[in-house]
């Protein structure tokens, strides 16, 4: 392979900056895309657009977020029998009633939605842009600012209009990447909660049928007692979350604050640019994918992802131990949470959701002990005062907490019980 030349660079650089035809099989592979004629035509049609001299794209283009990802998940989309939405709709009557047996948190009283792939790409894309936009808009700014730092002299005469090319280029890279994460998460959800966070503003319970019934039907188990389980599961998460109306905000809030620190390590790029290999371009993807470019976590920032891992884990920990509880007439629903478990300790979507996002890289362990935090709150004090902690951000257990809730129990067993004027205010603030 000849040498690249600086001067080479440097022609390739003004030819690009200039808005020339750049070349499309390179910047597919630099996407992780594959090289297939329909994705290319896109790809090149999307950055001659944002390469264009004018103001810069603002935010991601979602348009082209969802493009990608329905593209993905239509590709192994099937029709499920009409039996799965019989046997969803006959578990919901009964796991409500379960349900109220072990939570004081409010039923729900709305239908269950059946999602295809596509459908779960196109209800989801509201609450990915809420979780992805402070990310991507603080990645942008940083590299940018990064460009700008550290541009060699003989560039600066057309900065400015680099700098916007820079961010038009470098939101349509990202918004193909989080379509492609979004279309293979289709592939593998269950449910409308099952991501961490409920994907509908309105909390509502929805199942993906088709990735359900291909779960159920690679288990060794009773087919009834699986949907009971998963039908409980996604009841108590969307319980929780309507009625505990400022959690999904405050966890977005929680990834706004960490996305606010985000800085470049200029030495990374450094070393990318001195080892380029055009034949390795693929290596780009590889560094953003993993976090390579991203400076280390700022102190604001190891708090922030705390919170965010506490406030996730306190969320399945709780739903964990609440449909334990509700399930425990069913013969097989120890076996049945142990896979759920096997499948969270080995990546399940919520982990691959904030690792995707925010490099967050959910601990299992953690996982395990809120649940068995939530347990040991429920044996303890009950279901009353286990239940009121959501009533605000303020009451919730803390990482020491979750590893030993013994001072919490002790705290919650000297409280003295909610009076009416108390539950009226509880009520009426959520």
């Amino acid at each position: 392979m000849d040498e690249q030349k600086p001067e080479d660079f440097e022609a390739l650089l003004r030819r690009f900056l200039a808005g020339q035809p750049l070349d499309p099989e390179q910047l597919a592979k630099a996407a992780g895309l594959p090289v297939d004629p329909a994705t290319l035509s896109q790809l090149l049609s999307k950055l001659t657009s944002a390469i264009v001299p004018g103001e810069p794209t603002e935010g991601l283009n979602w348009s082209l977020v969802e493009t990608q990802a329905k593209q993905i998940a239509g590709q192994g989309s099937k029709k499920v029998p009409e039996s799965v939405a019989k046997s969803i709709s006959a578990a919901m009557a009964t796991g409500s009633l379960w349900l109220d047996e072990v939570t004081e948190v409010a039923s729900i009283t709305s239908e269950p939605k059946l999602l295809s792939r596509e459908l779960w790409v196109a209800d989801s894309l509201g609450l990915f842009r809420d979780l992805a936009t402070p990310v991507a808009n603080r990645m942008s700014e940083a590299l940018t600012e990064n460009f700008q730092e550290n541009l060699p002299d003989e560039f600066s005469g057309f900065m400015s209009q680099a700098s916007g090319i820079m961010k038009s280029a470098g939101s349509v890279m990202f918004a193909m990447q989080m379509g492609q994460a979004l279309g293979r998460l289709s592939e593998e959800v269950l449910s409308a909660g099952d991501i961490g966070l409920p994907i509908f503003k309105e909390p509502r319970p929805a199942f993906v049928a088709q990735n359900l019934v291909e779960l159920v039907d690679s288990l060794e188990e009773e087919a009834d007692q699986v949907y009971f389980y998963f039908v409980v599961r996604e009841l108590a998460h969307a319980r929780l979350f309507k009625q505990s109306k400022w959690l999904r905000d405050y966890t977005v809030n929680l990834i706004s604050a960490y996305a606010r620190e985000i800085s470049i390590d200029n030495t990374r790029i450094i070393e990318m640019s001195e080892n380029f290999d055009p034949a390795e371009i693929g290596n780009i993807q590889k560094a953003f994918e993993s976090g390579a470019l991203i400076a280390p976590r700022t102190p604001a920032q190891e708090i922030a992802l705390e919170r965010i891992e506490t406030v996730l884990a306190l969320i399945e920990g709780w739903v964990d131990c609440v449909t334990q509880r509700a399930t425990i007439r069913l013969p097989r629903s120890a076996a049945i949470a142990e896979i759920v478990r096997r499948k969270r300790s080995s990546g399940g979507p919520a982990e691959k959701t904030f690792l995707t996002l925010i490099g967050l890289e959910l601990r299992p362990r953690k996982l395990r002990e809120a649940s068995a935090m939530w347990n040991a709150i429920t044996d303890s004090v009950g279901i009353q005062k286990r239940d009121a902690i959501w009533n605000h951000p303020d009451l919730l257990p803390t990482e020491a907490d979750i590893a030993d809730p013994s001072a919490l129990i002790a705290k919650l067993s000297n409280s003295a019980p909610e009076d009416d004027m108390d539950a009226a205010l509880r009520d009426l603030l959520s």
